[in-house]
């Protein structure tokens, strides 16, 4: 056989190949979400990530499956000599799986590999500055998220997070809000929604309110929303995230309409979970 007939065997025996691994994937993620959790796990939760605490038995029970998934896709790596435990996994695929708990078969597609320093950690910076010239710093980071396919974290700034939930801040939501960010292939400040005619709404508040937010800090006025958030719209997203997760009640009585829209985009009501 050759020519078009060829091509069209080929084409045809990759798309059985492909679709043989995606029902593969589909009853093995199926299985793992069947799979009870273990108490130690559990009451490692309890502890250790107070958003755990707060969430309703059945939206709990949704969580250990995602986890179980995320698990047992995801590899994580330790950086500067920081071993990874499995106290370590729970605790970053707990928080990360939250954002994703209406999602049935869904898990960070494009996400491979989380990697976890000690604490605070330096990167290289280029800028270009006009013509060839390019200047290079050195910032201290407690977290990114990479389009290729990884997220970082400072373990220091983890568990601080999660310490003390009431301040607003929390770099795994915020991180894994980039993750969701880049679905489409930009960091913008605008996911993948559910609808087409959501984004005019969507784009409407979002720009409101990320001008209210650069606005009351050129006034030196107290936000709600951490200032960091006024940075660019990718960063309020996923500044607004970690707000309406860690200080749901805040955020809907300062920004009700903010709040409204991050309700729809992840199908869960943070507020009422306290």
């Amino acid at each position: 056989m050759t020519g078009p007939g060829l091509l069209f065997a080929i084409l045809a025996l990759l798309a059985v190949v492909g679709l043989g691994w995606w029902v593969v994937r589909r009853r093995r993620r199926e299985q793992l979400r069947a799979s009870p959790i273990p108490e130690g796990w559990r009451s490692l939760l309890e502890v250790r990530v107070p958003l755990y605490r707060r969430l309703p038995a059945l939206m709990r029970k949704r969580l250990h499956g995602h986890i179980h998934v995320f698990l047992a896709e995801k590899q994580f790596v330790g950086c500067n000599g920081l071993q990874i435990t499995e106290e370590m996994k729970w605790i970053v695929a707990a928080q990360a799986c939250l954002l994703i708990l209406n999602r049935k078969d869904w898990c960070f597609p494009d996400l491979y590999s989380i990697l976890i320093y000690p604490g605070a950690y330096r990167v290289r910076v280029e800028e270009p500055i006009g013509g060839y010239v390019v200047s290079e710093s050195n910032e201290v980071r407690a977290g990114e998220s990479w389009s290729r396919g990884e997220v970082v974290f400072s373990w220091e700034d983890v568990v601080r997070d999660t310490m003390a939930p009431d301040h607003g801040s929390n770099v795994v939501l915020h991180e894994f809000t980039h993750q969701l960010d880049q679905e489409d292939g930009s960091v913008d400040g605008v996911p993948v929604l559910k609808r087409s005619s959501g984004y005019d709404g969507w784009a409407k508040i979002f720009r409101r309110e990320y001008k209210q937010l650069r606005l009351a800090l050129r006034q030196r006025r107290a936000t709600v929303i951490d200032p960091y958030g006024a940075t660019n719209p990718a960063e309020f997203f996923a500044v607004s995230t970690e707000t309406f997760y860690c200080i749901p009640e805040q955020m809907q009585q300062e920004h009700p309409e903010l709040y409204g829209v991050l309700q729809e985009y992840y199908g869960v009501d943070p507020a009422t979970w306290l």
